[in-house]
This record gives structure tokens, C-alpha cells and sequence, in this order.
């Protein structure tokens, strides 16, 4: 496998991005990895060297990139009142959908031209925070983001205009929808909100909750991780990325 740091150009600075490719076969269907709260982290890293090792090419980017490069955090960045934790939740908090929409733009012109990068359709796919990012690509490039996945991405009902339910109508690919059963920021009365309102779209793909698991189950050293449901989420991801 081929690791690269690409440092994409975009309206607000440059965005660290993570490569990984296979070495021989390509080229390879482009796949845009976005991270989850905690940030770039190795066992994000660990992810995309599995994806790709099927045969992709793995664009994972640092989104915190306009409060600084490098912007990463220790093992305790998910214990509340610590240092990680608060730097963290100061970056967090003014994420919204819009720029994060033209982070994909710039991703999606970086790959454009690319040897290693098979022309045609592109997934993307984000766990907790990006959940709504990936689903908001969909919507926002229907012509290019031809598969998106969201696992236990966080309120994807909210008062925002860029609010992810009221956009599904627009997806023209296939998009798949993994909520925990145990989560607070997706409890299962906005899930069932949800699923109906995903229903009434017309949008075609799956919402699919997993029983017993709390949010986090997909990540090997969270202290929620269960293997079986990860393993499923793997199961759907890559099965997603093959109907491309």
C-alpha cells in the first residue's frame, strides 16, 4: 500500500489530507473518508489502510485544518474537562455544513486528473460529526458523490436550513444510514423521524439500526467497540462502494 499526505488547496488554507492506495491495479475509485470528533487519529488511519486495501483510493482529511495543521489530540481528548477535550470541543462547535461542502469541492478538483484515481462516480462516508457531512455531499454533488454512508452520525433531524432530512430528496445515488441503538446524539425517536422521512423521499438506500451497540461500535479502541457490528458496518460500507 502507498501512503501519501496531499495538502489540498481550498478557500480557507491548505487541508492535510491522508492518501491511501493500493500499489498495483489502479486506478481506483475515489472514496472521501471524514473523520469523527476526536480527530485524525491512527486508528482513523488503520480504516483507511483496510478500505483501501480492497481496492480504493482513500482520501482521508484533516477537517479541523482552519484552526491550524497538525490540529490533533491525545488518547483523553474524549474525557470531559480535560485539555484535549475543551481544545477539542472549541474547534467542534463551529463546524457547520457549509464549509465543510466546500472542502468537498476542493477534494473532489484535487482528484480530477489524477492517474491513481479512476474516473466516474466517488463515495464518501463520516462517522458521528461527518455522519450529516457525507449524507450533505450526496445532496450537494449529486452528479459526483455516487454513494454515501453515515454511521451513528449526530443529529441528523436539526433546526439548521442545511439540516441533512431536508435534502434527501435531492441524493440521486445510494446512501446508507447506521444508527446505534444506544445514542444519545441520535436518540431513536429522531432515528424513527428519520427512516419516515427517508421513506417519503424517495431517495434510494437503507436506514439501519444496530441493536445492543452504543455510538462509537465501529472504532477498534473505543471502549464501546463490538466486533460483530463492526463488522457488519464493513459488510455494508464496502458492499456500498462496490454498486458504484
Amino acid at each position: 500500500m502507498i501512503e501519501e499526505i496531499a495538502h489540498i488547496e481550498t478557500d480557507d488554507g491548505k487541508m492535510e489530507t491522508f492518501i491511501f492506495r493500493p500499489e498495483r491495479n489502479g486506478p481506483h475509485p475515489a472514496i472521501f473518508f471524514l473523520m469523527d470528533a476526536p480527530g485524525i487519529r491512527e486508528e482513523l488511519k488503520d480504516m483507511a489502510r483496510r478500505l483501501s486495501s480492497v481496492g480504493y483510493y482513500v482520501l482521508l482529511p484533516n477537517l479541523y485544518y482552519r484552526a491550524g495543521q497538525n490540529t490533533t489530540f491525545g488518547p483523553d481528548v474524549l474525557t470531559e474537562g480535560s485539555e484535549d477535550y475543551k481544545a477539542m470541543r472549541a474547534i467542534r462547535t463551529k463546524m457547520t455544513i457549509p464549509p465543510v461542502m466546500e472542502d468537498i469541492k476542493s477534494m473532489l478538483t484535487y482528484i480530477d486528473g489524477i492517474n491513481e484515481v479512476k474516473n466516474g462516480p466517488v463515495g464518501c462516508h463520516g462517522y458521528c460529526m461527518s455522519g450529516p457531512y457525507a449524507l450533505a455531499s450526496a445532496a450537494r454533488f449529486p452528479d459526483q458523490i455516487d454513494a454515501a454512508a453515515s454511521f451513528y452520525g449526530t443529529w441528523l433531524i436539526n433546526d439548521a436550513e442545511e439540516s441533512p432530512h431536508l435534502n434527501l430528496d435531492k441524493i440521486k445515488g445510494e446512501i446508507y444510514i447506521a444508527c446505534a441503538e444506544h445514542d444519545e446524539l441520535a436518540p431513536l425517536d429522531m432515528v424513527e423521524e428519520l427512516k419516515l422521512l427517508f421513506g417519503q423521499s424517495g431517495a434510494k438506500g437503507e436506514l439501519e439500526v444496530y441493536p445492543g451497540v452504543h455510538h462509537g461500535f465501529a472504532f477498534p479502541l473505543r471502549w464501546c467497540y463490538d466486533q460483530p457490528a463492526a463488522e457488519r458496518h464493513w459488510e455494508r460500507l464496502i458492499a456500498l462502494y462496490k454498486r458504484i
